[in-house]
């Protein structure tokens, strides 16, 4: 049976009311999820008056229900970002994400664990491109080291890691409400423009609006139709694994399939989309009987688990042609992030902080470094 529920979801939540009657604020957040509640969370620190809201709770979507990795850079390996994006801009962003790992690890202490990252080669085409990885990465002087042991060759990336994304939001929920702001869940934003909100239950009236939404964005922001395309991301997990077979999180074939161990020994593997790509672009975020069964073939076959199946989701992520997120000043006042391309751990945080600052006229390094030769 395909329930849907992401094996991070331990039946916690935060006692959360949705919102009744109307409010003034400074600004609205319009998404619980990483970016927004980072976007929050910076308002906050900078003596803004803050509500957020969501339409279900705290990281409904893709920023709970991922793969929970945090990795360096953008969806593309550094080699392929710097033929995309030019050598500057690419390590620009590269140690931005870096950076903003770190910040995660201090905004939820003990859930980020610094374990790195290994990309295992699928065979000799893989080789040569994991090759002028491991060249441009150690010309820029970003930590990696060749891999060759009982899972297969590759390059292993110290400074990577991963977490519990669901526990990462609660832990940011918290903290951003000890500041001072307003959260409200089961809040869905029938209107907006940039100085109001309305919901079916009370109007926000504000100063600016964010957006921080991934999956589905152009449904929300009908603007952003055919710049934005939303993807159906699907995953597995299973019941704990008495030896400890995975130490870091992995990827291979060229990042199509990732997984990692948690930390009770659960199994959690995901990916395959490229084996029925045109059913997988939809804004349908439920599992699927075809891609559930590669996965579970892909586990039992190649990575050899035979643990029983103990959960089964999806989740929706958006994508831009660059890869590149959406940070844009849609109307003024009304800014819209999103979009991460399945790298909104760290880019969501990004923009996230990004947007904040813009809502005071303040830019940071990586808006700087998204809107470059856009």
């Amino acid at each position: 049976m395909l329930t849907n529920t992401p094996i991070w979801d331990d039946g916690q939540s935060l006692p959360l009311s949705p919102l009744d009657g109307d409010v003034e604020t400074d600004v609205c957040v319009i998404g619980l999820g990483g970016s927004g509640l980072t976007a929050l969370d910076e308002l906050t620190t900078m003596g803004r008056r803050a509500v957020g809201i969501d339409a279900g709770g705290i990281a409904p979507g893709a920023a709970g229900r991922n793969g929970g990795l945090l990795l360096g850079g953008t969806v593309d390996f550094h080699h392929d970002a710097i033929t995309t994006l030019g050598h500057e801009r690419a390590l620009g962003i590269h140690r931005q994400t870096m950076d903003e790992i770190r910040r995660i690890d201090q905004q939820a202490l003990g859930v980020v664990r610094f374990t790195g990252s290994i990309r295992l080669s699928s065979g000799p085409d893989e080789d040569a491109d994991i090759a002028r990885q491991r060249s441009a990465m150690r010309a820029d002087g970003i930590s990696c080291e060749d891999y060759d042991g009982p899972l297969g060759h590759g390059i292993f990336i110290p400074d990577d890691a991963c977490f519990n994304p669901q526990q990462r939001c609660r832990a940011l929920a918290r903290r951003v409400i000890a500041q001072g702001a307003r959260l409200h869940t089961q809040t869905k934003a029938t209107r907006y423009s940039a100085t109001e909100v309305q919901t079916s239950r009370g109007t926000i009236r504000c100063a600016h609006v964010i957006i921080a939404v991934d999956g589905r964005l152009e449904t929300l922001v009908p603007e952003l139709a055919g710049t934005v395309r939303t993807a159906r991301l699907q995953m597995l997990a299973t019941a704990p694994v008495a030896e400890r077979l995975f130490p870091a999180p992995i990827s291979t074939r060229y990042g199509f399939d990732y997984w990692q161990q948690t930390p009770n020994g659960s199994v959690a593997f995901g990916g395959g989309r490229d084996q029925s790509v045109e059913s997988e672009w939809t804004n349908n975020a439920e599992p699927t009987e075809q891609m559930q069964r590669y996965l579970e073939r892909t586990l039992r076959d190649t990575l050899k688990i035979s643990a029983p199946i103990t959960h089964r989701w999806a989740a929706s992520v958006s994508y831009t042609e660059s890869g590149l997120p959406v940070f844009q000043e849609l109307r003024p006042g009304l800014w819209v992030i999103g979009a991460y391309s399945g790298t909104g751990n760290a880019m969501g945080a990004l923009c996230g902080r990004a947007a904040a600052r813009a809502t005071s006229g303040e830019t940071t390094e990586f808006a700087r470094l998204l809107v470059h030769h856009r």
